[in-house]
C-alpha cells in the first residue's frame, strides 16, 4: 500500500533536498570530495586526478567547499609555494550519502549495460 504524506511534509522534504543539492549538487563537487578522501591534497594533484576539470572550476569548487565547512585550505609560503586542502570532519557527514550514490551508480550502470528495463 502506498503511503501519502502531507503537503507540508512534502514541501519540507523538497526544501531539505534543495539545500543539500545546493551544496553538493554541482557537477564537480562530489568528485573533488572523493579525490580529497583518496589523499590527493595539492591543487595540481587534484586537477590531474579529476579528468576534465579546469583550474578555474576546481578553484571555485574548493572555495565553495571551504565556505560550507567541508575543506580547509593550507598555504606553505616557502619556495615553491605549496597549497594543500584537507577535508574537515564535517565532510564525514557525507559518507552515507556517497556510499549510497556509489551503490546506486553501479546498479544503474549495470542496468544500462545489460539494457534491462528493471534490474531489481
Amino acid at each position: 500500500m502506498e503511503k501519502t504524506i502531507s503537503a507540508e511534509k512534502c514541501r519540507n522534504s523538497i526544501k531539505a533536498l534543495e539545500d543539500a543539492m545546493y551544496v553538493i549538487g554541482g557537477k564537480w563537487t562530489l568528485r573533488v570530495i572523493i579525490a580529497l578522501k583518496d589523499g590527493h591534497t595539492r591543487f595540481n594533484d587534484l586537477q590531474r586526478t579529476i579528468d576534465g576539470i579546469s583550474a578555474k572550476v576546481l578553484s571555485g569548487v574548493l572555495k565553495d567547499l571551504e565556505q560550507n565547512g567541508f575543506v580547509r585550505r593550507k598555504v606553505d609560503t616557502g619556495i615553491p609555494v605549496v597549497v594543500e586542502y584537507e577535508l574537515l570532519s564535517y565532510a564525514d557527514t557525507l559518507q552515507d550519502v556517497l556510499s549510497a550514490l556509489v551503490l546506486w551508480g553501479e546498479m544503474h550502470r549495470e542496468k544500462v549495460i545489460k539494457g534491462e528495463e528493471e534490474l531489481v
